[in-house]
């Protein structure tokens, strides 16, 4: 993405990370924040959400890696007029600001495009861009999580109440992803045709494509998706497949989809030979008959070792497993390491890690830049971007309308 510059309009996480992004793969990033608070997500570190560190607002940094800064008022004509020339000599306009306020802030496709015809104008948003809801506010955990049937698809039928999202920017980051996919099929297209398309992009969107494999069998079934309840096996007809705990309150997942292929190897790994001659599982169709047998036994197996035992255990091992691993063991996963998946940073002497973007090209991880401070370039923007003198720039810091 060398050559390409982004301008954006954005805040939190959703359409953010998606320029970010890009970033990594090259592209130069404008960001433009409110006048005097910049981006709301530059508060979240001290709130107590999440428990930050409050050392360094990490979901500022995962969402605006290797930008550039530039405070402005877009509710005064001189700021919207310094957009207006940004706009006119970049590639990508980028926003997740809901219709009203584009409208109100004159930053709609016509506004930008009478500026720069050959503009990529990106939209993130909750709901989609037509339909009663354009207008509605959707973060991840509404538009991605909730709405979408994401929520009451993983929520075991016994439970209260549905399941939170694991996690912040869980809905975001997918969705993000998303977007800086499109963008480059935008602008190969633009290179191809020398049309700039308009590209949108939901939260509700993207977890309907995360979850269209699902949908696609609900509708055809004509039958909601939902997890079994808590304890009951995922695949009543398969014993390889779910999770099975060890003695030291870990769990492991198998997922051998192909159950009685994989059935004498994990018997052997176990020392539980003769199951493979079992009358009760000696052939496909008994396996699956007595399927919650087979896994009934083979989690009593496995609760007999720890984890680590297991891993010896099953290391080398043709059929498909996992160790369920949390966000911190995680760092030190081989494959983790071994791929660069995960960056160590520092800001301002504070180490700190973000994950990569999921793409490498030639085999080389993307290192993430350093998030900017609120306004870090905006000098720097106005004199060399646009050539404006000291004296314009500073009667423009004193009018308010940059920062």
């Amino acid at each position: 993405m060398e050559g390409i510059r982004i301008l954006e309009v954005a805040e939190h996480t959703f359409v953010p990370a998606a320029s970010g992004i890009l970033s990594d793969w090259g592209a130069e990033v404008i960001k433009i924040e409110h006048v005097t608070r910049g981006d709301a997500a530059r508060g979240l570190g001290s709130t107590g959400i999440a428990g930050f560190s409050g050392k360094v607002a990490v979901l500022m940094e995962h969402a605006n890696r290797g930008k550039k800064s530039l405070g402005l008022d877009l509710t005064d004509p001189a700021g919207r007029d310094i957009l207006y020339r940004l706009a006119a000599i970049s590639d990508v306009f980028l926003t997740n600001k809901m219709a009203g306020v584009r409208a109100r802030l004159q930053i709609e496709v016509d506004d930008i495009k009478a500026h720069n015809p050959n503009i990529v104008y990106v939209r993130g948003t909750g709901y989609g861009n037509r339909g009663p809801d354009t207008d509605a506010g959707g973060y991840d955990s509404l538009g991605f999580w909730a709405r979408s049937g994401v929520a009451h698809s993983v929520t075991p039928s016994d439970l209260p109440q549905p399941l939170n999202q694991p996690g912040p920017a869980f809905g975001d980051s997918i969705g993000a992803m998303t977007i800086a996919g499109g963008i480059s099929a935008a602008l190969l297209h633009r290179e191809r045709t020398g049309e700039a398309k308009v590209v949108d992009v939901s939260l509700l969107s993207a977890a309907m494509w995360a979850m269209g494999g699902t949908i696609a069998v609900a509708q055809d079934m004509g039958m909601a998706w939902q997890a079994p309840p808590s304890g009951q096996p995922m695949a009543p007809f398969n014993p390889l497949i779910g999770y099975f705990g060890t003695s030291d309150g870990r769990f492991i997942m198998f997922s051998m989809l192909q159950g009685f292929h994989y059935w004498p190897e994990v018997c052997e790994r176990f020392g539980r030979t003769e199951l493979v001659t079992d009358p009760r599982f000696d052939t496909h169709e008994k396996l699956m008959e007595n399927a919650a047998v087979g896994a009934e036994i083979i989690r009593g197996e496995v609760a007999k070792y720890t984890l680590a035992e297991i891993k010896d255990k099953l290391t080398g091992m043709r059929g498909q497993w996992a160790i369920v691993q949390d966000t911190l063991e995680l760092a030190d996963d081989p494959q983790v390491v071994a791929n660069g998946y995960l960056q160590q940073l520092e800001y301002d002497g504070y180490p700190y890690k973000l994950v990569e973007t999921p793409v490498q090209f030639d085999e080389e991880p993307s290192v993430p830049g350093k998030s900017p401070d609120f306004n870090e370039h905006g000098d720097q923007i106005l004199t060399e971007h646009l050539g404006l003198d000291w004296d314009t720039v500073l009667d423009l810091k004193v009018k308010g309308v940059v920062a």
